[in-house]
């Protein structure tokens, strides 16, 4: 069984100014994310924060990343340009990227979808039932027609993205909004999978059906059978012809 090696980004700033944040993730949203990885063994986790030279997010780091997790919310802005371009480029050559919960505003995602990537909420502590729209793909596996998350922040329609490559959860919320909750993209060589559950003053990411799309969503977006492949990030001059040029 080959491994999976993921790296998990968390701007850690919500957790040390709120202690309504800190009350629910003590020890950050990140190593609440990391501590239900860990425990499959086929994923090796490491963690990334705002506040760590280069992010946490180093070309080595980069380099040895097949799929990079990714949460943010009230410090998008202070994502360096330098570090979002390098994760770019890393996202085209094949290693996969999830994005989680806010993470739709960050600059990253936004720059690999083109579009705005907003939308409409609301913080009233209401009911979303997410169903499950496409059964037969593997991040679905193992959640049945449809699962509650009892408490959390509605994300509604209009959401300002590319239509997705295949959309897996389609949420539905006490108030009456629905929302394309869980998609997937390609771009260059990389997977792309966003999915909405997260809000960080609530326990969420405790729950078992989050932590297991989550999970599916690492092995589905891991692509470790990658060959390097020229032409995705580059454009090489092809001086020499393959056959004969008669004219």
């Amino acid at each position: 069984m080959s491994t999976i090696r993921a790296t998990l980004y968390n701007e850690f700033v919500h957790e040390r100014k709120h202690e309504s944040v800190r009350n629910v993730y003590p020890d950050g949203i990140h190593q609440a994310i990391a501590a239900f990885l860990r425990q499959q063994p086929d994923i090796e986790v490491q963690t990334a924060t705002l506040d760590q030279p280069e992010h946490g997010l180093t070309d080595e780091v980069l380099a040895k990343t097949d799929v990079l997790l990714w949460w943010g919310h009230m410090a998008h802005d202070d994502v360096q340009d330098a570090i979002v371009e390098r994760v770019h480029l890393r996202v085209l050559e094949g290693m996969g990227l999830i994005v989680l919960h806010s993470g739709h505003y960050s600059k990253i995602f936004k720059r690999l979808m083109g579009t705005n990537c907003g939308l409409v909420w609301r913080e009233a502590n209401e009911k979303e039932r997410l169903w499950v729209a496409n059964p037969n793909h593997p991040i679905a596996d193992g959640i049945d027609r449809f699962f509650e998350i009892p408490q959390t922040e509605m994300y509604g329609e209009y959401f300002d993205i590319p239509t997705p490559d295949e959309l897996i959860f389609i949420s539905w919320f006490e108030g009456g909004n629905v929302f394309r909750s869980g998609c997937t993209w390609r771009r260059g060589r990389g997977r792309i999978f966003y999915f909405r559950p997260g809000h960080e003053t609530l326990p969420i990411y405790y729950q078992p059906e989050v932590q297991r799309v989550i999970i599916n969503g690492v092995r589905w977006a891991a692509q470790l059978s990658n060959t390097t492949v020229t032409g995705i990030t580059n454009t090489p001059n092809v001086i020499e012809p393959l056959e004969p040029i008669t004219r």
